[in-house]
């Protein structure tokens, strides 16, 4: 497997990420604290997590309705564990791309398409993580004043604010303007761009904007929004079921809500297989907001990362089996998302296994 340079960057990240999550604590700590959770606390937090990727597969059909109302639970499901397990696996983020790219083998939608509900589905996670990071911090016992190796979580939390804003407004454009957007990129690409490259691009965005449409209904984006506060919500049940099981009883469910936000807008830059350096440097930082120990802290990370890790992995093996996909395919998803995009004509990928 040949390395993009976004991909060493992130390994490198990773890298540098875990060396500041274990620099102070001994591994005979960490495997103390490991050894000495509660298992079945643990074990339900994790059971918590993995039903997770059911929730995810549920609310993606609302975003799926206006370009394949149609398709059933199967295939979205299996589409979602191949994706994250494609994360856990390959470096740089490429699951969004298996993901789109394993729906479009199993169903025969545009992959643009389906690419386009998940750039929404991104959004709205973003938008719900934000807004579950200042409803913590608005709870009269946040720690707010500590602050974490001189970072103000409010600051931090602010700045993450503005880019989703920006990033907001530009969506709100393409969402409400779709062919004066089209109209626009046309404009530029003509200025920049040969013939050969200009007319795949508008296509690919013609396709792209139809992955959009449920932004433009308000039922299916309230609804979208209700599953997205509903998944983080649960996911948030799960991390707190987690303190328990370790024995960090000073954090509440207010301080999971914001822990998970952290880890999962941690977790969203380019970093190694598995997300490994990014999960632990964000549960170490915010949990130490609430004075919890390193090695404590730093056990909780590993447990809990490592604890929902396998579960995804293995849906996802079973299901590339199952399905009659290759790894090979999973792992040049992204590069074969972007030539689909630069043809001439957005067709949908020829269909794999039937799962519906």
């Amino acid at each position: 497997m040949r390395l993009s340079g976004k991909a060493i960057v992130g390994i490198l990240l990773s890298i540098l990420l875990l060396w500041w999550a274990l620099r102070d604590v001994s591994f005979a700590e960490v495997l103390h604290e490991l050894q000495n959770a509660d298992p079945l606390l643990f074990l339900l937090a994790v059971a918590g997590q993995t039903l997770g990727m059911v929730i995810r597969a549920l609310r993606w059909r609302l975003l799926l309705v206006p370009v394949a109302p149609n398709i059933s639970f199967r295939p979205r499901f299996a589409a979602v564990n191949i994706g994250f397990a494609a994360n856990n696996v390959f470096p740089a983020r490429v699951g969004e791309f298996a993901r789109a790219y394993s729906l479009s083998r199993l169903t025969g939608i545009p992959v643009t398409a389906a690419l386009g509900s998940l750039v929404v589905e991104r959004l709205l996670d973003g938008v719900v993580l934000i807004g579950f990071l200042f409803a913590a911090m608005a709870v009269p016992t946040f720690p707010a004043a500590v602050g974490t190796g001189g970072i103000d979580p409010r600051a931090a939390a602010g700045v993450i604010a503005v880019i989703m804003g920006a990033l907001g407004v530009l969506l709100f454009f393409l969402v409400s303007a779709p062919e004066r957007s089209v109209a626009l990129a046309e404009w530029g690409a003509r200025r920049i761009l040969p013939e050969s490259f200009r007319r795949p691009l508008i296509d690919g965005l013609r396709s792209f904007l139809t992955g959009l449409e449920v932004l433009r209904d308000t039922r299916l984006f309230l609804g979208s929004v209700a599953w997205a506060v509903a998944q983080w919500g649960f996911l948030a049940i799960s991390f707190l079921l987690a303190f328990r099981a370790f024995g960090i009883d000073e954090v509440g469910f207010a301080g999971a809500l914001f822990l998970q936000s952290l880890i999962a807008l941690a977790v969203a830059v380019p970093s190694s297989p598995g997300f490994f350096g990014p999960y632990e440097a964000a549960a170490k930082l915010g949990l130490a907001l609430w004075a919890v120990a390193p090695q404590k802290a730093v056990s909780f990370a590993i447990g809990f990362h490592i604890g929902g890790f396998i579960p995804v992995t293995l849906l996802g093996f079973y299901y590339v089996w199952r399905l009659g996909l290759s790894w090979r395919e999973v792992e040049k998803s992204e590069q074969t998302v972007e030539e689909i995009v630069e043809r001439d004509t957005p067709e949908p990928l020829h269909e794999g296994t039937p799962v519906d």
